[in-house]
């Protein structure tokens, strides 16, 4: 499939549709902007009274409908459908051949406008200069903000991070703050040093937070273990109790973040910058004078501890088997989901998830279910990591290699066969015992056989459930299998 990247055709049609008019936080970065988009939603939400939030994200979950968010909630399937009817109508008389996304990006505006948001909470589709979430105009931006940068599209966006960087930050406006948040890159900092200023907009370094202690009123919890991986007992990971000193309030926040892993901190700080620099910049004194008011370190705090973002290291506690109404060796599995799918992402979850060994257990059982076909993805789920780590425990890792189903609006999405997945596994873990579907080729039913297979490999030859952790990662659509095997949306 080729992608024509241009701004032409996502200018042309906003002439023929309603103005686009509401004030917009616009987010890029390869991993982290989801995150973020996540995160200042809550916060605005939980204003006093609350701002109606509108948001858009890339790709959609389990329905094309819940990319386009109000107020938390997914738009229904009749206000989507007529808002794009209108935009492929404009398309079509004017014959202007918009490309999907750029059909989709239109329906999300138009959505949010014709809702009258208070604020709208944009993420970037591919790269940042020329996406066509970029086509808003200038006057519209409150902020823009580029979280983590790393290796990814790179067929688009250019072989190197500096470049990737380049395409990205170029969503700087002019006279607006840009909110640059943790890289793991130093040449990120030098790109966006010269392509902002250059694009007339003000660099604004995003706040650091920091782990704290827990207080009296929090809940006392330690790091998870083995012991605590039975899903009959587990209660669900702690949120990380966390501080952070803003420019819009003289004391530093002292927060509890829900999201799971140390990379959230990050995303934390750059998405509690742009709140603050919409709240303080003299470009935006037009909507904090309406709104600044609402808020205090405590609505903030709030929102922080209400936020949710679905199939980012998330939990889950799956009845199996699942195609049966018999108690017969019933149970539950545990399963972490996340949407990893490139090496940054993918060892961002390794280190988060390399620590639940726990080194006075005799034994771990691991189940991991993914899609990804890059040596660099899948390395660092495996366990030669956790063996360096844990010489002396014994690690029991069997890999799931499945297909997902192709996500609605996207039929050029395709996974890798699961053949070829093994031998990538083989040759980073030969003593792993892998799995495949009995369908290779077609996707439907393989995540629902997999996660019976993974429930019979935990139970074990004796038939007791032993300790472990079922992974689903590879890709996000994978987690959207997942949610659509359970029926939820996973909020």
């Amino acid at each position: 499939m080729s992608i024509n990247l241009s701004l032409d055709r996502i200018r042309k049609i906003q002439e023929y549709l309603p103005k686009y008019s509401r004030p917009t936080c616009h987010i890029a970065g390869t991993n982290g902007k989801g995150s973020v988009s996540a995160l200042l939603t809550s916060i605005f939400q939980a204003a006093d009274p609350p701002l109606s939030v509108g948001r858009f994200n890339s790709p959609h979950l389990v329905s094309i409908c819940d990319c386009i968010t109000i107020d938390n909630q997914p738009v229904s399937l009749d206000i989507y459908t007529k808002a794009r009817t209108k935009v492929v109508e404009a398309d079509t008389t004017h014959g202007l051949q918009s490309s999907n996304f750029e059909i989709l990006t239109m329906t999300a505006l138009a959505i949010l406008e014709e809702a009258q948001v208070d604020v709208a909470v944009i993420e970037v589709g591919l790269g940042g200069r020329l996406d066509a979430t970029n086509g808003i105009f200038d006057d519209r931006i409150l902020a823009s903000a580029l979280t983590s940068v790393d290796l990814d599209h790179q067929s688009f966006l250019g072989n190197t991070v500096a470049a990737i960087a380049r395409e990205k930050a170029a969503i700087a406006r002019k006279g607006k703050p840009f909110i640059l948040g943790a890289q793991r890159h130093p040449e990120v900092y030098d790109v966006v040093k010269e392509v902002v200023p250059s694009n007339g907009g003000e660099l604004v370094q995003a706040s650091v937070a920091h782990s704290r202690d827990r207080n009296s009123k929090e809940r006392d919890a330690s790091p998870l273990t083995l012991t605590t991986l039975r899903p009959e007992m587990f209660p669900g990971p702690p949120g990380q109790p966390v501080e952070i000193q803003i420019p819009v309030f003289s004391e530093p926040l002292s927060l509890v973040l829900p999201l799971q892993g140390q990379h959230q901190l990050e995303n934390l700080g750059t998405a509690l910058s742009m709140f603050s620099a919409i709240m303080t910049h003299p470009s935006c004194a037009e909507f904090s004078k309406h709104f600044r008011q609402r808020f205090t370190s405590e609505n903030v705090q709030s929102g922080v501890a209400r936020v949710k973002w679905p199939g980012r290291l998330s939990f889950h506690k799956i009845p199996v088997p699942l195609n049966t109404i018999s108690d017969e060796n019933k149970g539950d599995l545990l399963v972490l989901a996340d949407g990893a799918h490139n090496p940054a992402s993918s060892e961002t979850l390794g280190a988060y998830s390399r620590p639940i060994v726990d080194p006075g257990s005799d034994k771990q059982r691991r189940t991991c279910s993914r899609t990804s076909h890059h040596i660099n993805t899948l390395s660092p789920l495996l366990p030669p990591k956790i063996r360096q780590q844990y010489p002396n425990i014994q690690i029991d890792v069997n890999v799931g290699l499945l297909r997902f189903t192709s996500p609605d609006g996207m039929p050029w999405v395709k996974s890798v066969p699961p053949s070829e997945l093994r031998e990538v596994v083989a040759s980073l873990d030969p003593d792993a015992t892998t799995w495949i579907p009995t369908t290779e080729d077609d996707p439907n039913g393989q995540l629902a056989e997999g996660i019976e297979w993974a429930y019979k490999r935990q139970r074990g030859q004796d038939g007791v459930l032993g300790e472990g952790l079922v992974v689903v990662a590879g890709s996000l659509y994978l987690v959207a299998d997942l949610y659509r095997l359970l029926g939820t949306a996973g909020w």
